[in-house]
């Protein structure tokens, strides 16, 4: 395995610059992640991912958040549209995670056509009243059960589908009320009640390859620091969540963390995560960190190679029979 460094790049457009392939190239990264900005139809979405795997001289991962609903990447005309994931599970219960098993292995079907082999789903925080607009209905639901069942078929539509499942907000972000993109938000409830909940649904999808980190405190584990900065979190993640996976960070330049980007990314991997994601395309920022960041250490690099080796060839399908399927079960005629 190459792309040792640890850390994941997004980079400024819908092309590769020659600043960014030669940056790239020297830095090695671990993988790349793309948003709307890089996107403007299927034929030039495969040209950049190939293009990505060019420049650092080997099939890097390349994800993207597709979860369906709000946070989706691509979309129409080129790509399906969903509903947010709650909607979804609200109108049929009782099919809720083979109707998202579906659901995701057809997405996955959409991101292998155009050299996406990593997608930033399934989220498995859990919906509370309070929870901030930003997540709520991006989550499965509002009991730990249900939520870890629906993940768990989420994923393994990915899986199925040739792409890599990144669960998210390990260890939880359902109950925060403040958006971690632009304040840092604080959960106040005691350690007994987040085990018995919020950490239990990633507990039950310990044993998916990746997983990205909250920009969240849990006061009663760490009320100084949020997760991603936090050993005692870390720890938490690894020992009684059992997660033995490549821990990625949410963006590191998110506003709800301070500082310097490069001193973010040294505190994170100090603390125990695995890999820097950035996100914002910045080249300055991105040549800094990578500076900062370095090079995996050997366990790191380990469960990195680990959590390449889920990448498969994606079983072979009847889109049109899935989609059938699907809508069936949405209106409610099975």
């Amino acid at each position: 395995m190459r792309g040792t460094g640890a850390y994941i790049f997004g980079l400024a457009g819908p092309r590769l610059t020659a600043r960014e392939r030669d940056f790239f190239a020297e830095s090695d990264p671990f993988g790349f992640i793309l948003f709307a900005r890089n996107v403007e139809d299927p034929e030039q979405l495969l040209w950049l991912t190939t293009e990505l795997r060019e420049a650092v001289g080997w099939h890097a991962p390349v994800f993207i958040d597709q979860e369906g609903g709000r946070v989706a990447r691509l979309g129409p005309p080129h790509w399906r549209s969903w509903l947010p994931p709650l909607e979804q599970v609200a109108q049929n219960r009782r099919h809720a995670a083979r109707a998202m098993y579906l659901r995701y292995r057809i997405i996955a079907h959409e991101l292998s056509a155009v050299g996406i082999d990593g997608n930033c789903a399934p989220v498995v925080d859990i919906a509370q009243p309070d929870t901030h607009p930003i997540l709520r209905n991006r989550c499965f639901g509002e009991d730990v059960v249900h939520v870890a069942d629906i993940a768990g078929s989420a994923a393994e539509g990915l899986v199925k589908g040739g792409v890599l499942p990144v669960i998210k907000h390990i260890p939880g972000h359902g109950r925060a009320t403040a958006d971690s993109h632009l304040d840092l938000p604080h959960v106040d409830a005691r350690a007994k009640v987040l085990r018995v909940s919020d950490f239990l649904a990633f507990e039950a999808v310990s044993g998916l390859p990746i997983a990205m980190t909250a920009h969240v405190v849990y006061d009663a584990i760490d009320p100084d620091r949020p997760a991603t900065l936090s050993p005692d979190v870390i720890a938490l993640i690894r020992e009684r969540i059992g997660f033995g996976g490549l821990l990625v960070t949410d963006d590191i330049s998110m506003q709800a963390l301070s500082g310097p980007v490069p001193d973010r990314a040294s505190a994170a991997l100090a603390a125990g995560c695995d890999v820097v994601l950035h996100c914002n395309g910045d080249l300055a920022e991105m040549e800094a960190l990578a500076t900062a960041a370095g090079r995996m250490g050997e366990e790191a690099a380990r469960r990195a190679e680990a959590a390449l080796g889920w990448r498969r060839t994606p079983d072979a399908i009847d889109i049109a029979a899935l989609e059938d399927e699907f809508r069936s079960l949405m209106t409610g005629q099975v």
